[in-house]
């Protein structure tokens, strides 16, 4: 394509993983761009507010680039500004709200298309982890605007009657915050408790306030259908109506593995739908196209993190340059 730039490396996803991939190419002297469809660190953006990681600072760096936190765990505001911080200290490359639609071509020749054009690049790393997608619940009403896959915030909640449907940590936060800001919460469980995964200062919170009764829990129940004042639910003890203002469907995000087809990567044939990557050095089933950080988990998104994932950085920075020279 006449006039279309030119890189060594594309980097897909300008997540904390897609930084870290920057980093190590920067080191390496590539030259490279990080395309983005969204803010910098999108994920990270979307999550609540008030929402402090399970992980501590130290764990979050990247590029051997100090994260300093005023927390024993750092809060996502504080994640923001560190990401901030190392992409504009070390002048990544981030073309951001910028969508890549498809990838052709092959090793050392593919074509990156975007929503705003195309580039030329010899490799290509997709970063694009999981939190773009969520778990519809596939009901009556879930389009009604009172429902919401990402909840931000628990001031617009106050005062409200809220349905919170999940057991993980986002629907723990999101009931909790809510309740706190005079919110009448109803959790809706498909399993028979909170689930084990919950941060472990959080989880006894809500267990406290199911017990006393302050939050009400529905276990081993599911919703129903939404309706524009009122949500049905089907509980161990029958099916019951209640009067609703607002729906928190916190029911989990899942990676874009529909575009990893789209160009040919493999998957696993479980459920699972693992994508193929060589252990030691993170190539996909395509040759020239790496893959790093949560995606090469496929389904199964509670197996990678940022903490375990920056190591993909340095094997694939480690197998391209062994590639280009």
């Amino acid at each position: 394509m006449q006039g279309t730039e030119q890189f060594d490396l594309v980097i897909v996803g300008g997540g904390p993983i897609g930084l870290a991939c920057a980093l190590e190419a920067r080191k390496a002297g590539l030259r490279y761009a990080v395309i983005e469809k969204g803010a910098l660190t999108n994920s990270i953006f979307h999550y609540p507010v008030n929402m402090t990681f399970f992980s501590t600072s130290e764990r979050l760096e990247i590029g051997g680039v100090p994260f300093v936190s005023n927390n024993p765990k750092p809060t996502r505001a504080e994640a923001l500004e560190y990401y901030r911080r190392v992409t504009q200290g070390f002048d990544i490359p981030v073309r951001l709200y910028e969508e890549v639609t498809a990838i052709k071509g092959e090793n050392n020749r593919f074509q990156v298309t975007t929503s705003r054009g195309a580039y030329k690049a010899a490799k290509v790393i997709i970063t694009t982890g999981f939190y773009d997608i969520p778990y519809k619940l596939n009901i009556p009403g879930e389009d009604l605007p009172k429902v919401t896959h990402y909840y931000k915030e628990p001031h617009p909640y106050a005062f409200q009657k809220v349905v919170v449907v999940g057991a993980q940590n986002s629907a723990v936060d999101a009931a909790l915050e809510t309740w706190r800001k005079g919110a009448e919460v109803t959790m809706v469980i498909r399993q028979p408790e909170i689930g084990k995964r919950v941060k472990y200062w959080v989880r006894p919170d809500i267990l406290n306030r199911i017990e006393e009764g302050s939050i009400k829990a529905y276990y081993n129940a599911k919703l129903l259908e939404v309706r524009e004042k009122e949500v049905v639910i089907e509980t161990e003890n029958g099916v019951v109506t209640l009067e609703n203002d607002w729906v928190i469907a916190a029911t989990g995000y899942q990676p874009n593995l529909a575009f990893l087809r789209k160009i040919m990567i493999n998957l696993s044939e479980d459920e699972v739908m693992c994508p193929v990557v060589d252990a030691d050095t993170q190539e996909s089933s395509v040759p020239g196209i790496f893959l790093a950080g949560v995606i090469c988990g496929g389904m199964n998104t509670h197996r990678l993190f940022i903490e375990n994932s920056r190591e993909h950085a340095v094997k694939i920075m480690q197998a391209i340059t062994k590639q280009l020279a």
